[in-house]
């Protein structure tokens, strides 16, 4: 598929309810295996109250909608959503590659069961550097902490 034209800007608060659609719609579309531990009320409470005021939250829009988010705290990649019908368009890698051009070492966690975010993340230079048995995580399920290094000059 064809990169689409984006804006990528900080999110606001008004964005919340848009952030949380896509962060469950996404979640269904790619990961339906996922335990489902919250209502979509509190996950819509949760985006509005701790993701977009306490992380770093860029969103990429394009068409006038938000089609990926990724939120960070500190070096550490949080989320990174992209609309399910955006996928393979250029939205994570832009959101990522912005990220990536800080030119600071970047970590994120990833479930093992997730191979298409494996292989993105992996594409784009992360590397595993840890596994973890899911006793971390709120659903249970074992992931891989991955890792990325600015190359050097």
């Amino acid at each position: 598929m064809a990169a689409i034209p984006l804006l990528l800007r900080d999110a606001q608060p008004e964005d919340a309810t848009a952030i949380a659609e896509l962060f469950l719609a996404a979640r269904r579309a790619a990961m339906p295996w996922l335990p489902t531990l919250h209502s979509d009320a509190d996950t819509h409470a949760w985006i509005a109250a701790v993701v977009v005021p306490h992380a770093r939250v860029r969103v990429a829009v394009a068409d006038g909608r938000i089609a990926g988010f990724l939120a960070r705290e500190d070096d550490v990649v949080a989320h990174l959503y992209v609309d399910p019908g955006r996928q393979g368009r250029g939205v994570g890698s832009a959101l990522l590659g912005e990220a990536q051009a800080e030119g600071r070492p970047l970590s994120l966690h990833v479930f093992e069961r997730n191979g298409a975010a494996r292989r993105f993340y992996s594409g784009r230079g992360f590397v595993v550097a840890g596994r973890r048995d899911g006793s971390a995580n709120e659903e249970g399920l074992p992931d891989l902490v991955m890792a990325w290094a600015p190359p050097r000059p």
